[in-house]
């Protein structure tokens, strides 16, 4: 048998890995498979493949493509419960559909934001209009005070401030024009739309 060069704990762990999510970023899925292949022959943790693509699932599919997300997990999960060598089956599929998915790191990109702000800026209270009101004194500090319920409204949505003071108005996510993304981009737009007629 032909030695392969592979140490899970030195570089060439790292390289492989990187090899492979670059393949699958770059939607090229022969070149993903190849590497799935080394990684598996060399003995990586099939399961630390898995959890690489649900990472990516999330990093670079997104809501591009929501079923992504389902695919990987379903691959984690059906490997875990036959492992090798049928499993690797299930890693290769996954590793196809998210190497063909369309791509968005618009969920990535606003969640780093929001991580930023968080740490960075004053975390204040939350706004009274959307805080529960379980009890008369809290009720009477006005709590939940002009609260308004979605699903009153036409369409289930009412425009609505519900960042804290100092973070009014802040926008982190910006819906990409890839995939199923596209149908999330028209929902927001159609929402603002609403927002700039009604204080016209």
């Amino acid at each position: 048998r032909k030695t392969f060069l592979y140490d899970k704990s030195g570089e060439e762990h790292y390289n492989l890995i990187s090899a492979f999510h670059k393949s699958l970023r770059g939607s090229d899925p022969d070149a993903a498979l190849y590497w799935l292949g080394r990684m598996l022959e060399g003995g990586e943790d099939p399961l630390y493949i898995a959890r690489r693509m649900i990472r990516f699932a999330s990093e670079d599919v997104g809501n591009a493509d929501p079923q992504a997300l389902q695919v990987a997990v379903a691959a984690m999960e059906a490997f875990h419960f036959i492992g090798h060598p049928e499993g690797d089956l299930a890693l290769a599929q996954a590793v196809v559909y998210l190497a063909t998915a369309p791509k968005s790191n618009a969920i990535y990109i606003a969640f780093q934001k929001v991580q930023r702000d968080v740490r960075e800026l004053e975390n204040m209270p939350v706004p009274l209009h959307i805080r529960n009101a379980p009890t008369a004194l809290m009720e009477k500090l006005g709590y939940g005070k002009g609260y308004k319920y979605p699903h009153d409204y036409p369409d289930h949505f009412i425009e609505e401030e519900y960042l804290p003071e100092n973070l009014k108005g802040k926008i982190y996510y910006h819906a990409t024009d890839q995939g199923f993304e596209r149908e999330i981009k028209k929902r927001l737009e159609g929402w603002k739309k609403r927002k700039n007629e009604r204080d016209g």
